[in-house]
């Protein structure tokens, strides 16, 4: 929010609508009310809310208006003086006549906070209405917690209904997509949260063209550098597609034994889709705790960049090979887990071709992002057996349809099929991770509504 001198809005124009669908102008007198507190005219008049538009005379376009947000460097005794009704300050737009007096008898609130509301969506954990109670006395706070996706017309008109009454929305992660469809039909939204510093899944030139504010959250507490959750995730689908786990745990229940031959790690080839961050992460994690291999590839990997990742975690050049090609690493790894960036160009990069590279005894393991893999191909070679197994953690559509391939019972694993191993797109959510990210929005909700210089500003 930006700070507004008094003399810069001696005399504003306000656009509001009128009934009808008519369009009423007016100006805010504010020499009406500058006397009042003379502070005013040497400090500022605080910061406003968003639900008008502001124009002074020499055009400058001001937003965030719902009255008087806040009255930053005032006294409380002066603040109390200054109360009255936005109404009281309106008069029909002739820049050629005089202010009205203001009545200092009406009394409300010097912001409106009462008529936000925030639309959490997402909690699949149900721990995120607790962060924003505190604040239950200035918006409304509803939680939606089943996920609508845009992608289906219905659906998609079905979340512009939702979303049309609030004026704050609280996402978590990538999980609602927010299309320039969707932004661009809420007439009410002032301000969005996401979780982290980017979110693929909002379109930010919407909400820049719509002056909503677009905050996120820093980093989980405690971070450990050089250690990702998802790396973990990627380990436990590892493991527990190689040490039969899941057959496991399900035989001594059924009264059985041993249901099958683990595979082992040791001296076998990880092959690895990208050694970006992730990747790196997962290839340390083969070498030093499993004695594994590594062999990598992306299309602008060179061997220089992959001595220079391994160098900068301690390990020797040498230590990442990389791949000639796509297929070198298809064809040789015995696990192959992908950690690729998610864009037009590279949905799809593992296709019927790259699965008909591996060996019949490869392991394939997916934290990255779904559309990575064309699932048609995977769910082709799963079901005639022409890898070992595949691990899920990521999908094309989440949460899955009801009629996914993934959600069938007793069906992979038997019969000639391969093995999956499929989690519900868990690679992030950790306890404190979570807790974070909802502490983080709603000391963002507080700032904003007190008319505080808010952080981890996207746009």
């Amino acid at each position: 929010m930006m700070p507004v001198s008094a003399d810069a809005l001696k005399c504003a124009r306000h656009r509001s609508s009128a009934e009808n669908g008519r369009t009423t102008s007016y100006i805010i007198a504010l020499n009406a009310f500058v006397p009042i507190l003379p502070q005013l005219q040497s400090e500022y008049l605080g910061t406003f809310t968003r639900s008008l538009d502001i124009q002074t005379l020499d055009g400058t376009l001001l937003t965030s208006i719902d009255f008087v947000r806040s009255m930053k460097s005032l006294t409380q005794k002066a603040t109390q003086r200054l109360s009255f009704t936005a109404s009281a300050l309106l008069m029909p737009s002739t820049l050629s006549s005089p202010a009205p007096p203001v009545s200092h008898t009406r009394t409300t609130t010097t912001m409106s906070s009462q008529q936000h509301k925030i639309a959490i969506l997402d909690d699949y954990a149900g721990i995120a209405e607790s962060y924003f109670s505190h604040l239950s006395s200035q918006l409304e706070i509803q939680s939606f917690p089943d996920t609508l996706n845009t992608r289906i017309p219905s659906e998609h008109q079905a979340l512009i209904e939702r979303l049309t009454p609030f004026t704050m929305i609280s996402t978590m992660r990538e999980r609602t997509i927010l299309p320039a469809s969707v932004l661009s039909a809420l007439p009410n939204l002032k301000l969005l949260l996401t979780t982290g510093m980017k979110n693929a899944s909002i379109d930010t030139a919407t909400l820049k063209s719509k002056n909503v504010m677009y905050l996120g959250t820093g980093p989980k507490p405690n971070a450990v550098k050089g250690y990702d959750a998802t790396n973990e995730m990627t380990w436990s689908l590892i493991l527990g597609l190689s040490k039969t786990l899941v057959e496991g745990d399900t035989s001594i229940r059924q009264g059985g034994w041993q249901p099958g031959l683990a595979l082992p790690l040791a001296g076998r080839t990880l092959g690895l889709l990208g050694l970006g961050k992730l990747g790196t992460q997962a290839a340390v994690t083969g070498i030093l705790g499993f004695g594994m291999k590594v062999l990598a590839w992306s299309s602008s990997l060179t061997q220089e960049k992959a001595d220079e990742a391994a160098k900068a975690r301690g390990l020797p050049a040498g230590s990442f090979k990389v791949a000639s090609s796509k297929h070198e690493l298809f064809s040789q790894a015995d696990v192959l887990s992908v950690h690729y960036v998610l864009s037009d160009r590279s949905r799809g990069i593992v296709g019927a071709e790259e699965l008909e590279a591996m060996k019949s005894s490869a392991i394939l393991v997916n934290t990255s992002r779904g559309p990575l893999i064309d699932e048609a191909s995977l769910v082709d070679a799963l079901e005639h057996n022409k890898i070992r197994a595949a691990g899920l953690d990521v999908y094309d559509t989440e949460p899955l349809p009801k009629d996914s391939p993934w959600r069938r019972d007793g069906y992979w694993g038997v019969k000639g099929r391969s093995k999956v191993l499929v989690s519900p797109h868990m690679g992030y959510v950790e306890e404190e991770t979570m807790h974070s990210w909802y502490e983080q929005q709603a000391e963002s909700v507080r700032g904003w509504l007190a008319g505080e210089e808010v952080k981890k500003v996207i746009s």
